[in-house]
């Protein structure tokens, strides 16, 4: 059965994803909705396997290198303190990663904590225009430093 996680694919090969930030070797590089955070990203991979380790070695190592150039990007057009990554697949159970960037500047009680201490509900979602210089400057940093997919 489809997951949100294959329509979400299958809209980045089509070109109807507004999150779409850009393709990589191992999948798509998109915007995440709601922004829990400033800059979050998820990493889908293409094609949509169940989790990690239904890739074979060399597409998991890509896959895996795709989310650390993820990180990288977010990193630097986020000016963020660090990157948090998380591989669940529960809910929806198709391989995703989740690229979160955090900063010194929030509340005390998430900065010890996953971003799934914040209430989703109440984070702004996503919006085109709002975020487009974020979406932009992305995708062009991810242009300068990774590899052409």
């Amino acid at each position: 059965m489809p997951t949100p996680i294959h329509r979400r694919v299958a809209a980045c090969r089509a070109g109807t994803d507004p999150t779409c930030i850009a393709r990589l070797s191992a999948g798509w590089a998109v915007l995440g909705d709601p922004q829990v955070l400033p800059g979050y990203c998820l990493l889908l991979p293409d094609p949509v396997v169940p989790h990690l380790n239904a890739f074979s070695g060399a597409e998991r190592l890509r896959f895996l290198a795709d989310m650390a150039l993820l990180g990288d990007a977010v990193l630097q057009v986020t000016a963020a303190l660090r990157i948090n990554y998380a591989l669940f697949g529960n809910q929806a159970p198709a391989l995703h990663a989740h690229v979160f960037p955090r900063f010194s500047d929030e509340p005390a009680f998430a900065q010890t904590g996953h971003p799934w201490v914040y209430d989703w509900a109440e984070r702004p979602p996503f919006d085109a225009a709002a975020h487009a210089l974020l979406q932009q400057q992305l995708r062009a940093q991810l242009a300068l430093i990774a590899p052409a997919a």
